[in-house]
């Protein structure tokens, strides 16, 4: 038999199997027995892939661009390696994170009865801070596909730029992730209140 953790398939789908077997025994102490939870599903693929997206977003700003100017500054191997082959594929999994992050969290608040406009509208006085993390949520999504990734298209040679438009890119694309690093704090802190209240008693 081969070993699933030899292959990223593989090690997802123990990931996943797990999981069933988890609930499966979480719902032998059910009294009311084994029931789908579309609530729970919801939030769990929310959760799951939130954290592949916050995940590669705190990876690019505090390992990959400190990372890269490192690189630079030594001159060999320099960020060739990074860029190349890298980037690319961090890129790929991060902007469609994201985008399965808004659309898992929109079905999330559909399926909890929140109703998504009412929670963009802050209409449920209960959950204001989940309103919070939707908005900025979606304002993480746009900078991801609005300025993240066109700039980096530039930057990493998949889109035939000039010297100076790449350098703009650079600036704009770092802008862009640096301000979705600020959002991730304060997103977070607003997804949590809703199911466990705010850390701090003011």
């Amino acid at each position: 038999m081969n070993n699933p953790l030899k292959t990223r398939i593989g090690t997802f789908i123990l990931g996943i199997v797990l999981s069933v077997v988890a609930i499966v025994i979480l719902a032998s102490f059910n009294p009311a027995g084994f029931r789908i939870n579309t609530i729970s599903f919801w939030i769990w693929m929310h959760v799951v892939v939130g954290i592949a997206w916050i995940g590669l977003l705190y990876y690019f700003n505090f390992v990959q661009v400190p990372a890269v100017n490192q690189a630079l500054a030594d001159g060999e191997p320099g960020p060739a390696a990074i860029n190349k082959y890298v980037a690319p594929r961090a890129l790929f999994w991060f902007r469609y994170a994201a985008l399965l992050t808004w659309l898992s969290g929109a079905a999330a608040l559909e399926a909890k009865g929140y109703g998504f406009l009412r929670t963009f509208a802050f209409m449920n006085e209960s959950f204001y801070g989940l309103s919070l993390g939707a908005w900025l949520g979606t304002i993480m999504l746009f900078n991801v596909w609005v300025f993240i990734w066109p700039n980096q298209k530039k930057i990493l040679g998949l889109v035939q730029s000039t010297p100076e438009v790449i350098a703009k890119a650079k600036v704009t694309a770092l802008m862009a992730s640096r301000t979705n690093t600020v959002l991730s704090l304060p997103m977070l802190l607003g997804m949590i209140s809703a199911g466990h209240g705010l850390p701090f008693n003011f």
